[in-house]
């Protein structure tokens, strides 16, 4: 277990690397434009843990290397963590703190909403992280509840897509990779729906025998 701690606080601090690292070249403008700068920087890794959140379970089944699920909740919580100073700026620096701006925005640009829609989805999922919350909920409800990450995610990809002057390249690459680590849960639900019922097939014959 202490080496859990380690390795979590080691991950809590790589995890502040970048969030420094901006702040740093902000107050030294570095950037001639500050805003578009950290909008795009806490997008970005708000999208890359969202991305890695995803890919524990997967890496952890493949691997074997459970030890893995103990990260996947910080990883979670520097997604929210991105992905609300992503909107705090926009809010603050784009739209000047008006709500009825950001909801204009959100009528006329689909890509607004997108990310509207992948933030609001992390929120549920921030609040009920810790453990109590999954006790109070039940593990099935918590379960269910934090499906949510893959509507969060897939909105967050294509927000990040249909982000106005943007590169397409890297979007498209986040865009593969979740659709794969999509594809290899819909592959693990249908073989787990299948063992089911091989062992219920089973279990008559057993009996009988």
């Amino acid at each position: 277990m202490k080496y859990v701690k380690f390795d979590k606080l080691i991950l809590l601090i790589n995890g502040l690397i970048p969030a420094a690292m901006m702040w740093w070249d902000v107050r030294h403008n570095v950037f001639a434009n500050t805003v578009e700068y950290v909008l795009h920087t806490t997008g970005l890794m708000a999208v890359i843990f969202l991305v890695l959140t995803l890919t524990v379970t997967p890496l952890r089944k493949l691997t074997g290397w459970n030890y893995l699920s103990h990260f996947r909740r910080m990883l979670g919580l520097y997604a929210f963590f991105y992905g609300l100073a992503h909107f705090c700026t926009y809010f603050w620096k784009d739209k000047d703190l008006s709500l009825q701006l950001v909801f204009d925005d959100v009528i006329q640009r689909p890509f607004i909403l997108l990310g509207m829609t992948a933030l609001l989805c992390m929120v549920p999922l921030a609040v009920t992280s810790t453990n109590a919350m999954i006790k109070w909920l039940g593990a099935a409800k918590w379960k269910k509840l934090h499906q949510l990450v893959y509507i969060s995610a897939g909105a967050a990809a294509w927000h990040y897509y249909q982000f106005p002057k943007a590169d397409r390249t890297k979007p498209m690459i986040v865009i593969a990779i979740l659709a794969t680590l999509f594809l290899y849960r819909i592959v693990e639900h249908y073989r787990a729906e299948w063992r089911k019922k091989q062992k219920a097939a089973a279990i008559p014959f057993a009996t009988k025998v």
